[in-house]
């Protein structure tokens, strides 16, 4: 199917038929948004001829919501199921000859997810080839295809499996219950830290082969400080074979215990598969990101971000030769955007990969000896994800995810020379179809402190320009991220605007997706100016769209946008109501309680006890004595990145002020509310918060509590 971008100026204008028109359309609600089948992203065979991809099919009751593989031809046709179990797979890989597919999943009789090769052209069952007390992530296939590396996370002076089960009993048989540090960090976003340290193991295919862990055994690995890049849920060496299968080159640090007074410097290494010491591939200390070798084997190729006492970072493309290594060559020139994901052509000649810019997620590519990049695609909504090539196709093909906030995503084809792309999947088109939902409309204003500040208007279904209607300001979280056109289960536009609202999105300074000094303005100015630019965008919206009622407004955010909040109650009574999830109130208790602490040094002129002024003028707890506004607080109690202490000062404070104010406490829940019925409930506490303070519904608490 054929996308058109003229599609996304008809959805625009459809928006403003009248009632009688629209009425085919259906109002999103949570159990639509919810229940949508989630496409994820694909896994192209090296041939180009097949791409594997998930379908999780959701359920209210976690316990019935299903996650499958799937195959559809690279041209296109119908695909067809390739798994069927309880348990949902992971780190899909082809095999080097595109005949298998191994991954990762946590089936019946497993202790833990363990590693799967699934025979895509024999068919038959998948194959289990690990059976570990420790969790297995992340397969790679060695170029030859006869063995698989994949990394866990083991127990120091534990070398081999079974040392790592008897540490586990001798764990579970303890009669006491503690936490012992010596070093930070002791937790991360929503769990406690423990001794494990990540480890790359390797198994070979052959009949009753088992694992070898080749890291753990090294002097690195026993260096004090050792671990790797930490995401959300989990530490990732993002290991890499090198083209000969002789070595495997991963990122890592032995720098993590200085990260309660500096930052973590990281650096690739290169150990030996068949065993020996790791050595570093380039002296550059700072963030890698995606290893990936030339098709000749000659480049190594990576995204790197500096270390330098700022906020922010610009991640940029560079190379070392391979295998000499030595100082990184820059690729992308002065080019101030993140290429986010990259890939090469089967050639070895270009390098195409996506940046976030305003809203969307652009195609650019660039040669691979460096140059200065182009934009190939710039979708007219939404944006990709998943880019991905296969290496020994005919002809280079570009595979990635499509999707925007008014489209599912979906698993495409980029063309780069028609400038569009062809679905591969459909799986939610036919009921998108169906949803009464408008892309967005942007624009840009200058600030008062002379920078471009991009936003985007989403409209609420049976939209009438004739009418008037109340404004819900969303504020992003990071502050390093930016405001997407993008379906989202934890902040969704289209559903919050469901009952008659119009909301703003502004990609306020400390931003991402407008270049590196944009991004690092927040420095030593952490929530004024975002605060005020914030306010000014709202007037701006209120000169250029006549149908957003000014007297009828609410502001709400998440984490950062959280904060900023915050921020406005401490600094403005315009508003008729606010809702802050996991906003900080206090920059002290959040610097002294959050799993991170020197970020926040760095962002607020040096520790408090130097006595930079920021840590109290920008503290929205300092202006107490004017807080007026009301204010819905929800947090969740796991949730260690804004732990829960700032959200309780917050509604201590609001609370001895006398504001109306409803605190609302997941316990399950983290930084963000993923369960299900979580979400629903949350969703139903938002919509009645702004009902009662924008449409005269009634009180929140009665309200809530009849649905």
């Amino acid at each position: 199917m054929k996308i058109s971008y003229l599609l996304a100026a008809a959805v625009v204008a459809a928006a403003g038929l009248g009632a009688g028109q629209a009425s085919a359309k259906t109002v999103i609600t949570h159990e639509m948004l919810w229940m949508m089948k989630r496409v994820g992203g694909p896994a192209v065979s090296p041939d180009g001829k097949w791409v594997v991809y998930s379908v999780t099919e959701p359920s209210y009751d976690p316990d019935k919501a299903v996650s499958d593989l799937w195959l559809v031809s690279a041209t296109g046709g119908a695909a067809r199921r390739l798994t069927n179990t309880k348990a949902g797979e992971g780190g899909v890989v082809w095999s080097p000859d595109s005949r298998m597919v191994a991954f990762t999943t946590r089936r019946e009789g497993d202790d833990t997810d363990q590693v799967y090769v699934l025979d895509i052209l024999g068919g038959g069952e998948a194959r289990r080839v690990t059976n570990l007390a420790t969790a297995a992530t992340n397969p790679q296939w060695r170029p030859d295809g006869r063995a698989i590396l994949f990394e866990t996370m083991v127990w120091p002076g534990a070398m081999d499996d079974e040392a790592n089960r008897k540490v586990i009993a001798e764990r579970k048989a303890r009669k006491y219950n503690v936490r012992t540090y010596e070093h930070f960090p002791i937790r991360y976003w929503n769990e406690w830290l423990d001794e494990r340290l990540p480890a790359i193991e390797v198994v070979s295919l052959d009949p009753g082969s088992k694992p070898k862990d080749i890291l753990s055994p090294t002097r690195l690995a026993h260096t004090p400080g050792f671990s790797g890049p930490e995401g959300e849920t989990s530490i990732s060496l993002s290991p890499v074979w090198t083209p000969d299968g002789k070595a495997v080159v991963f990122a890592a640090t032995v720098e993590r215990w200085n990260s309660a007074f500096s930052e973590v410097g990281y650096q690739l290494y290169s150990l030996p598969a068949d065993g020996g010491e790791a050595s570093p591939v380039s002296p550059a200390k700072g963030g890698y990101r995606a290893p990936t070798f030339s098709p000749d084997g000659k480049t190594l190729y990576f995204a790197f971000s500096r270390r330098n006492e700022e906020v922010y970072s610009l991640p940029r493309l560079q190379s070392v030769a391979w295998p000499a290594g030595g100082e990184p060559k820059a690729l992308t020139g002065d080019f101030d955007r993140e290429p986010e994901r990259f890939q090469l052509t089967p050639d070895g000649k270009t390098i195409y990969f996506l940046t976030p810019e305003a809203g969307k997620t652009n195609l650019y590519s660039v040669p691979a000896t460096g140059g200065k990049p182009v934009l190939v695609v710039e979708p007219a909504t939404g944006g990709y994800g998943g880019l991905t090539m296969p290496q020994k196709a005919a002809k280079p093909q570009l595979i990635a995810t499509f999707g925007s906030s008014v489209s599912p995503q979906e698993i495409v084809r980029i063309d780069p020379a028609a400038k569009t792309h062809e679905n591969l999947t459909t799986v939610n088109t036919a009921l998108a179809a169906t949803i009464d939902w408008a892309p967005p409309i942007h624009f840009d204003f200058t600030s008062a402190g002379g920078r471009r500040i991009h936003n985007m208007i989403f409209l609420p279904p049976n939209f009438d320009p004739a009418k008037k209607y109340p404004l819900l300001v969303f504020i992003h979280g990071g502050a390093a991220s930016m405001n997407a056109d993008a379906i989202s289960l934890r902040w969704d536009a289209h559903l919050l605007t469901a009952r008659g609202y119009v909301m703003l999105m502004s990609d306020y300074t400390g931003s991402t997706g407008y270049g590196e000094k944009f991004a690092q303005a927040i420095k030593l100015d952490p929530l004024k100016t975002p605060g005020l630019e914030i306010d000014q965008a709202v007037n701006e919206a209120l000169k250029r769209y006549p149908y957003i009622d000014g007297t009828r407004m609410c502001a709400a955010g998440a984490s950062y946008g959280g904060h900023l909040v915050n921020w406005l109650e401490a600094t403005t009574t315009r508003y008729k109501c606010l809702v802050s999830h996991a906003g900080e109130v206090d920059l002290l208790t959040q610097w002294g309680t959050s799993d991170g602490i020197y970020g926040r040094e760095v962002t607020n002129g040096g520790p408090a006890w130097e006595g930079n002024p920021i840590w109290r003028d920008q503290s929205p707890i300092t202006y107490a004595k004017t807080w007026k506004t009301p204010m819905l607080l929800t947090i969740g109690e796991r949730d260690f990145r804004v732990p829960i202490n700032n959200t309780l000062e917050n509604w201590a404070t609001l609370q001895r002020m006398k504001v109306p104010s409803r605190l609302l406490v997941f316990p399950d829940a983290w930084h963000w509310i993923l369960k299900p019925e979580d979400s629903r409930h949350f969703y139903a506490e938002v919509e009645t918060w702004l009902a009662h303070y924008l449409l005269d519904g009634p009180a929140p608490g009665a309200a809530v509590a009849a649905k």
